[in-house]
C-alpha cells in the first residue's frame, strides 16, 4: 500500500526506511553503443562494502562515512558508464543515491543539477513537482545565510524558500505528496533512525561482515538526515501545515459515482472467490464463506484431500508447510496487537495528514522509544500488517455483492528482522504450495482469485544474508536466483494451468517497472491474469504504484476503507487495495453472466474503463458502472 502493507514481501520496517531516508536500486545481455545492455535488475552487478564493528557506531564517524560515500559514488558512476540502462526507475534511484553523496560532499551545484535529472526521469506529475523541494530550499538558505542548519538565520531563510517553492505548486496535484511528507516528518527522530540501523543493518553485518549497496545507501541517507535534515524537522512541518491549512478543499472523489451494488433480490448466480492472502478473519464473513461439506473442525482430514480442518479454506505457514489457522497467528504478541493496530492506524492517518487521537498516540509512543526498542516495535507493526491485510482485502472483494462467497487461502510472510532462510529446500516447498493452492481453487469451483502480494529475487537474497548463508554475496545471489526460479516457475505454471479462473493481482508499491524488476506475479503475461495499479481518489496515479506493460488497469488504492480482524473498519492504501476492487467488479460480472471466461471478463473491465492521460502514458481507470452497463 502506499504503504507499508501492500506487498507482503515488503515489511513495515522496510517501508519506514524507504519513507524516512530514501533509497535506490541496485550478467549482462549484449552490448549497445559500447555499453552492456541491461534488460532486468538482476543484470546489474552487486556491490558490497566491508565493515568492521557496528554500522550504528560508524554513523558517528565522519571519516568512515566519507570513505563509504566515495566508494558508493565510484561504483554507481562506473555502472552508469558501463551499462546501458533504459529503465527510468532504476536510473532515478541511482541518481538519488548520487544526490545523497553530492550533499555529503558539499557539491551543491552538482546536487541541484542532479535534482533536475531525477525530475526528468519522473513520469508522475506530483512526484516530479515535489522532487528536491527541501534540498533546494536548504541549499538556497545556506547560500543566503552562510550559516549551518542550527542557526536561526538559516532556518528563517529555509522556511521562506520552502514556503515560496511549495506555495507555487498546484495544490490539486501535489496535496497527497505534501501531506505524506508532513506525516513522515512528524515521526522522524534520531532514535527512530538509529533504531532502523540497529534493527536492519547491524544484525546482517554481524553475519556477513559487509553491507550491500541498498544498506550502504540507507546508512548514508540516515547519516545525512541526522546531520542536516533532522534539525529542520519542525520548520518543514510548520511550512507544510500552513500550506495544508490554506487549502481546505479536498480532491474530488470519483469512485462513488462509478460504484455499483448488486441487489440481493436479483436472480443472479453465487460466485466463489479466493482471497489468497496473509490470512483472513472468518468471523467477519460468517455468512459469506465457502463451506467444505466433507470436513469438520476436529484435527483430522475428514474428506481425505490432504488438508486438515479445511472447512472454510486452507493455510500455509512461513515454512510453506500446511497448517490449519486461517488468520495469521499472533502467538506471544496477542496482548500487544490491539494497541499496535491503533499505532498502525495512526501511521496511516499521519500519512494522510489526519490529526487523529491514534496519530497523536503514535507520535507520543515513538518519542519514548530508545533505538534498541525499535526492532520489537517494527516487528510488531509487521505482524499487525500481516494480521490485518487479508481481512481488509476480503472485505473489498465482496463489498456490494451479496452473491459473492470467500474461500480463504492463507500464505505467510515472516515479520521478523531475521526471517526464515529461503533455501532451495524452501523454494521447492513454496512452488508446491502455489501448485497445490491453485489446485484447491480448481477443485472447489473458485472463479476469481485476488493476490495482493508479490515476490522478488531480492527477498530470497535478503533472507540468506540475514541468516549468514553463503560464503559471500556472489554465492548468495546464485542461491537466491535458484530459489526465485523455483518460485516463479511454480506460480506461473499454477496460474497458467487454471485457465477457467481469473487471477487479479496487485502491481506493487515500488514505483517501478514490474518486468524490469521481475516482480511475480505482476510481471507475468497470461490471459487469465489481470494486473492492477493504484490511483488516488481523483484517479491520479499514486506515488507508490508500480507500472509496466503487464499492468492493464488502475483502481482506487488510496485511503480505502474495509474490515480488519474483529470487524472494525480501517482505511489502508496500496495496490493491495486497488487489486481487490477490480476483483470485486469481476465477481459482480460473473454473478450476472456466470458463463463468461476470464479473458471475456478482462475485456469487459477494460472496455468499460476510462482512458486517462498521465505523463507520457495513458492508463485505464476501472469504471464498474460503465462495465456493468455493457453487460
Amino acid at each position: 500500500m502506499y504503504s507499508y502493507l501492500a506487498r507482503m514481501r515488503t515489511t513495515i520496517v522496510i517501508g519506514l526506511a524507504a519513507l524516512l531516508v530514501g533509497g535506490c536500486a541496485g550478467g549482462p545481455a549484449g552490448k549497445t553503443g559500447g555499453k552492456i545492455k541491461v534488460t532486468k535488475l538482476d543484470d546489474l552487478p552487486q556491490h558490497t562494502y566491508p565493515v568492521s564493528g557496528k554500522v550504528s557506531d560508524m554513523l558517528q564517524s565522519e571519516e568512515q562515512i566519507a570513505a563509504l560515500a566515495k566508494n558508493v559514488r565510484t561504483d554507481i558512476e562506473n555502472d552508469l558508464a558501463t551499462y546501458d540502462i533504459d529503465d527510468p526507475t532504476t536510473l532515478q534511484r541511482m541518481q538519488s543515491r548520487l544526490l545523497t553523496v553530492d550533499l555529503l560532499q558539499n557539491r551543491d551545484d552538482d546536487a541541484l543539477a542532479r535534482i533536475e535529472q531525477i525530475r526528468e526521469l519522473e513520469d508522475k506529475e506530483a512526484s516530479k513537482l515535489t522532487t528536491g523541494l527541501v534540498t533546494r530550499a536548504s541549499i538556497a538558505a545556506k547560500r543566503e545565510s552562510g550559516s549551518d542548519v542550527s542557526d536561526a538565520s538559516f532556518k528563517a531563510a529555509f522556511r521562506q524558500h520552502l514556503a515560496e517553492a511549495a506555495g507555487k505548486l498546484p495544490w490539486d496535484v501535489v496535496q497527497d505528496e505534501i501531506q505524506g511528507a508532513k506525516g513522515r516528518q512528524e515521526i522522524r527522530s534520531e532514535n527512530l533512525l538509529l533504531g532502523l540501523v540497529q534493527a536492519q543493518v547491524d544484525p546482517v553485518v554481524e553475519q556477513t561482515g559487509e553491507m550491500n549497496a541498498d544498506q550502504a545507501s540507507m546508512v548514508l541517507g540516515i547519516h545525512f538526515s541526522l546531520k542536516e535534515r533532522l534539525p529542520l524537522k519542525d520548520d518543514v512541518i510548520a511550512v507544510y501545515q500552513k500550506l495544508i491549512d490554506a487549502h481546505k478543499e479536498i480532491k474530488p472523489d470519483i469512485w462513488g459515482a462509478r460504484s455499483v451494488a448488486l441487489s440481493p433480490n436479483e436472480n443472479y448466480t453465487p460466485v466463489l472467490m479466493g482471497v489468497w492472502d496473509s490470512g483472513t478473519d472468518e468471523t467477519v464473513f460468517a455468512d459469506r464463506l465457502f463451506v467444505n461439506p466433507g470436513e469438520r473442525i476436529d484435527g483430522a482430514d475428514n474428506d481425505g484431500n490432504g488438508y486438515v480442518d479445511d472447512v472454510h479454506g486452507i493455510a500455509y505457514d512461513i515454512h510453506a508447510r500446511r497448517t490449519t489457522e486461517l488468520l495469521c497467528p499472533l502467538e506471544d504478541a496477542a496482548d500487544r496487537i490491539p494497541q499496535v493496530m491503533k499505532y498502525l492506524k495512526g501511521l496511516m492517518e499521519l500519512q494522510a495528514a489526519i490529526d487523529s487521537p491514534d496519530a497523536s498516540a503514535l507520535k507520543r509512543y515513538l518519542g519514548t522509544l530508545d533505538p534498541k526498542d525499535m526492532q520489537g516495535f517494527f516487528e510488531d507493526l509487521g505482524l499487525a500488517g500481516n494480521y490485518s491485510h487479508g481481512t481488509h482485502v476480503g472485505g473489498l472483494m465482496v463489498d456490494g455483492n451479496p452473491f459473492a462467497k470467500l474461500l480463504i487461502a492463507r500464505l505467510s510472510y515472516d515479520h521478523h528482522m531475521k526471517p526464515v532462510a529461503r533455501t532451495a529446500e524452501w523454494g521447492y516447498r513454496d512452488a508446491a504450495k502455489c501448485r497445490d493452492t491453485v489446485e484447491y481453487f480448481k477443485q472447489n469451483g473458485v472463479r476469481v482469485v485476488n493476490m495482493s502480494w508479490g515476490e522478488m529475487q531480492q527477498d530470497a537474497e535478503d533472507s540468506l544474508e540475514a541468516n549468514g548463508i553463503g560464503k559471500d554475496a556472489k554465492e548468495r545471489r546464485a542461491i537466491a536466483r535458484q530459489v526465485f526460479g523455483l518460485q516463479r516457475e511454480g506460480l506461473y505454471n499454477a496460474i497458467k494451468n487454471a485457465p477457467d479462473i481469473l487471477f487479479v493481482c496487485a502491481a506493487g508499491n515500488a514505483d517501478s517497472d514490474v518486468e524490469f524488476e521481475e516482480d511475480i506475479p505482476s510481471s507475468f503475461d497470461l490471459p487469465n491474469l489481470l494486473v492492477v495499479g493504484a490511483v488516488d481518489q481523483a484517479g491520479d496515479p499514486t506515488s507508490f504504484t508500480s507500472f509496466g506493460r503487464t499492468v492493464k488497469v488502475y483502481a482506487s488504492g488510496f485511503e480505502v476503507e474495509s474490515y480488519v480482524p474483529g470487524g472494525q473498519r480501517m482505511k489502508m492504501s496500496g495496490t493491495s487495495m486497488s487489486s481487490p476492487n477490480v476483483a470485486n467488479l469481476a465477481g459482480k460480472i460473473l454473478a450476472i453472466k456466470p458463463k463468461l471466461k476470464p479473458a471475456q471478463v478482462i475485456g469487459l473491465i477494460k472496455k468499460g474503463a476510462d482512458r486517462k492521460k498521465t505523463g507520457d502514458t495513458t492508463i485505464l481507470l476501472m469504471n464498474p458502472k460503465r462495465t456493468l452497463e455493457k453487460l
